[in-house]
């Protein structure tokens, strides 16, 4: 990838870590934040929520997006041995990991809200019910929430965040729309969003790759085109899909 300039539209642990395996492959990555989070009207009820966390009162916390995981390091959110974190995705679950939270479950098939609750009740073993702290963001439908309340679990639904663009640069965007970019990483539909409209329409000669095939089709709502999708919904599968488009326009 030696040549490449590859815009990563998130930062903190977990695009700095991207960053760093974008190097080892040869490329020069561009790390810019697009989204970030910001307080919720009800900031009160997520302080209290990481409080019992804190003291032990949850058997379970889900984490369905990287952003939480933004919002749990900023607030230093201490996660007991006996509480057990439930992750939407490989992209969230290697967030956990980068901030220092470990990772107890994360669905194998289908990463999503969907996925994980119907692998629940075999992975957590999970028969009776269970105290479960659910993050969300502001617009985030409560799909994981209600079906674990049908299933007879004790859920404290909180939101933790909203979801706000980040302005980039001028040169940056001066440097995709001439050209000077060769790929833009696409972690999530938000960020596809904000890259739609803060760098778009993205030219042919930039390669857009997404993490997954929930995130393409994010994108594509979005008005973005996706010339890549990852083989599976990790960081390490979306560099991956990156080089192999790389060695393909080589030759």
């Amino acid at each position: 990838m030696s040549g490449w300039r590859v815009l990563v539209p998130r930062g903190g642990p977990w695009g700095h870590e991207v960053a760093a395996d974008l190097r080892a492959q040869g490329a020069s990555p561009i790390v810019a934040p697009m989204i970030n989070f910001a307080s919720t009207a009800d900031a009160p009820a997520l302080d209290r929520a990481l409080a019992r966390l804190a003291e032990g009162g949850f058997d379970w916390m889900s984490v369905t997006s990287a952003t939480t995981v933004d919002v749990l390091s900023s607030h230093r959110a201490v996660v007991p041995e006996g509480t057990r974190i439930a992750a939407v995705g490989e992209t969230t679950a290697a967030a956990l990991t980068a901030a220092g939270y470990r990772v107890d479950f994360v669905p194998s098939a289908d990463n999503s809200a969907a996925g994980l609750l119907r692998e629940w009740t075999d992975v957590t073993r999970a028969g009776t019910s269970q105290r479960i702290l659910a993050l969300r963001s502001d617009i985030a439908k409560p799909v994981l929430t209600d079906g674990l309340r049908a299933m007879g679990h004790e859920v404290e639904s909180v939101i933790a965040y909203r979801t706000v663009g980040v302005p980039v640069d001028e040169s940056l965007r001066a440097d995709v729309a001439e050209g000077r970019v060769q790929a833009i990483l696409i972690t999530s539909g938000s960020v596809a969003a904000q890259v739609q409209l803060q760098l778009g329409p993205v030219p042919e000669s930039a390669l857009v790759a997404c993490i997954g095939p929930r995130t393409a089709t994010d994108a594509r709502a979005a008005g973005l085109r996706v010339d890549v999708v990852a083989a599976e919904r990790s960081a390490s599968s979306l560099i991956e899909s990156v080089v192999d488009a790389a060695r393909e326009r080589r030759s």
